[in-house]
Parts: structure tokens; C-alpha cells; sequence
């Protein structure tokens, strides 16, 4: 089990920041919010038969629905189509990452007085040092922000407070829900929201390519799934604020992987700040 909880939050950092990597794949052939109220309608849907089959509980009682209604409406209503509608407004996915990485720093300062978790002074150097290493990495995409506006901004920070909020609320409210039918809820009811907005706003574009399949594959299953899973996992089994200071790492990793998938340099600068992330998650995570 130790091993698993060490290796768990690097694998969760891979895949939750392809992420920001499909959903460039995402905009071409399909409107955001509509796209995203499929998938998330498909990953409620599998989810529920997966546990069925694994013979999981299926119902929650009337705390629990009430958590899970909160839980997904901000992570994956705020938070995702946030940050999605952002992007496909024209803000840079590094401003993106940025906005939304400073999480950590709220979800930790909350966490003391809400959660009752102790904030070491090597916890804040650490979320701190993590914050600017983050800065560092994505500094050379703000000078290409072109398209950005105050709406995108504003639904950055309606991203941010999502993500923020969904934290707090596992953490408090969200441990007794049972992981797979709970998350299986989130995703209906922000899914259904999502799809109840796609249809009023009359945009419900989705051209069915061999880009637009593989893309929501990847992300129903993993993340979607996988990741969300995980993410709620990991909060289980760790504090608020080590847990969130795993996002910082989001912002490098989605760097490294356009890097990887589609060319895109990193100067030396981003370098530093990927190793300057790396350290500031691990003074959170080891003290």
C-alpha cells in the first residue's frame, strides 16, 4: 500500500495534465461544453456498469447524493468547462495552467482554518517556491497571449474557484461517499447540467472524426475516470493542501507533453521551473 500511495500521485499527474493536451484535439470538430457534457454523460454511464459488475453499492443516502451533487457540479462543471470554454475562447493554455495553479496556495490557506490541517513553514516555502516555479515554466507563453480576454479570464478564476471548492468539499463532506457510484453521480449531474446548457445556448456541434473519436476516448476513460478516481483517491488518503500541491506539476507536465506531441520547445527557462516546481511539491509532500 505505501508503495502505491508514493507512486499514485505521479501517475495522477501525467494523466490529468493531457488534459489540457485533448483538449486541442477537442475544438476543431465539436463546440466545448457539448463535447464535455458527452463525455461526461459516457463516463457516468461505464462507471455505473463497472460497478455494478464489481458488485459495488449503487445508492447513496441523502448526505452523500447531496456531497456528490456538490462535488461534481464544481469539479466538473465549474472547473472543467472553465477552463475548456477558456481555451476555446482564445486564452493560452499556459495562462491556463497558471490561473488554475494557484490553487494549492488557496486550498492550503483554507484548509488551516476550514479542515483544521496544520500548514508547516516548510509546507508554505514549498507551496510557495512551487508557485513560481510554475511562473517560470509558462513566462514565455504569456507574451503570445493573443485572443486573450477579460470573459476568458473570468472563467479561468470560475475554474479556479471550482477546483478549489470541489477540494475542500471532499475533504470535509466527500470521505464517507462510497468512490466509484459517488463518482458515478458527479459526472450524470454535470453532465445533464452541461448538456441542459449546450441545448439552451443552441450549440451542440460534434462532428464524429477519427480526431473527435480517439480524443474522447482518451478522455472518458482516462481522464475522466482514471483520473478523477484517482484524484479523489489520493484526497482520501492525504491532506488537502500535499494533495492539491500536485497540481503545480500540471502546468510543466502539460508543457512537456506538447513538447513531446506537437514540437513545442522548451526554453531553459522552463526547465527551471519545471525542477523549481518538482522541489516546492516535495517540501509540501515530505514534511
Amino acid at each position: 500500500m505505501k508503495k502505491l500511495v508514493g507512486v499514485a500521485p505521479w501517475f495522477f499527474i501525467v494523466i490529468w495534465s493531457s488534459g489540457f493536451v485533448v483538449a486541442k484535439y477537442a475544438f476543431a470538430d465539436a463546440d466545448a461544453i457539448f463535447f464535455l457534457a458527452i463525455r461526461l454523460l459516457l463516463a457516468a454511464v461505464i462507471l455505473f456498469l463497472l460497478t455494478a459488475a464489481l458488485r459495488q453499492p449503487l445508492l447513496l443516502s441523502r448526505e452523500d447524493l447531496r456531497a456528490s451533487l456538490l462535488i461534481g457540479v464544481s469539479l466538473h462543471g465549474l472547473y472543467l468547462a472553465g477552463v475548456w470554454y477558456a481555451i476555446e475562447l482564445g486564452a493560452p493554455a499556459g495562462l491556463s495552467s497558471v490561473i488554475t495553479s494557484m490553487q494549492p496556495i488557496i486550498v492550503s490557506v483554507l484548509a488551516v482554518r476550514l479542515l483544521g490541517e496544520p500548514l508547516t513553514r516548510r509546507q508554505i516555502g514549498g507551496l510557495v517556491f512551487g508557485l513560481f516555479g510554475v511562473f517560470l515554466v509558462v513566462l514565455p507563453k504569456l507574451s503570445k497571449a493573443n485572443g486573450f480576454t477579460a470573459e476568458s479570464l473570468a472563467f479561468l478564476f470560475l475554474a479556479l474557484a471550482g477546483s478549489t471548492i470541489a477540494t475542500l468539499l471532499q475533504k470535509k463532506v466527500g470521505h464517507s461517499i462510497p468512490l466509484m457510484i459517488g463518482t458515478t453521480y458527479q459526472f450524470a449531474i454535470a453532465g445533464v447540467g452541461m448538456l441542459v446548457i449546450s441545448l439552451a445556448r443552441g450549440r451542440t456541434h460534434f462532428e464524429l472524426t477519427h480526431t473527435t473519436f480517439w480524443t474522447m476516448a482518451w478522455a472518458v476513460l482516462v481522464t475522466s475516470i482514471a483520473a478523477v478516481l484517482l484524484l479523489l483517491w489520493l484526497l482520501n488518503q492525504g491532506s488537502a493542501a500535499k494533495v492539491s500541491s500536485l497540481l503545480y506539476l500540471v502546468p510543466p507536465m502539460a508543457v512537456l507533453q506538447a513538447f513531446i506531441l506537437f514540437g513545442e520547445r522548451v526554453t531553459s527557462l522552463g526547465i527551471l521551473g519545471i525542477a523549481m516546481t518538482a522541489l516546492g511539491v516535495a517540501l509540501v509532500i515530505r514534511s
